[in-house]
This record gives structure tokens, sequence and C-alpha cells, in this order.
């Protein structure tokens, strides 16, 4: 199924990262065949990183959250329990 909606939001974000005023980044992409890879940088100095990163992860957090009707706690613990899981690539 193809969803115009999202074939612009594809867009605007490829659009959006390649944006010169950039000091932090994360892509995670899920593709329909259940594979999944990420994309993270930043260039910011390391005292930022935690700060940034927590910035990035709330973000993300309160938009699945309310994409999903879900409480952010909800979609927090199954996060936190599927990152025990995963293996970095």
């Amino acid at each position: 199924m193809e969803d115009p909606q999202f074939e612009e939001l594809q867009e605007r974000a490829a659009e959006a990262v390649t944006g010169d005023e950039l000091v932090s980044v994360y892509a995670g992409l899920v593709r329909e065949d259940g594979q999944h890879e990420y994309y993270f940088g930043n260039d910011v100095e390391d005292e930022e990183l935690r700060e940034t990163a927590t910035v990035q992860l709330g973000m993300m957090l309160r938009v699945l959250a309310d994409r999903s009707d879900s409480t952010v706690e909800e979609i927090t613990e199954l996060a936190a329990e599927r990152a025990e899981q995963m293996q970095l690539r």
C-alpha cells in the first residue's frame, strides 16, 4: 500500500537531514520485511551528548505515544525491553 502522505514525509525528512545547521541526527528505519537499521551521528561536545540524545528520545517517544494511542510510559517500557534485546550493528 502506497501512502502519498508517507512518501511526502520521506522526501521532507531526506531534505531535512542534509541541512547544514544540524548538530545531531537520528534516523531509525523499519522495513516491510521487519529488518531495521539506524543512523546516529552528532557534532556536539561529549558533555552535550546526553542532553542531545535525551531531546531526540523524548521527541520520538512523544510522537510514537500520540500516534499509537499509548502513554509515554507504555512506549518507554516497551522500548526499553526491545533495546535490551537489540544488538548494535
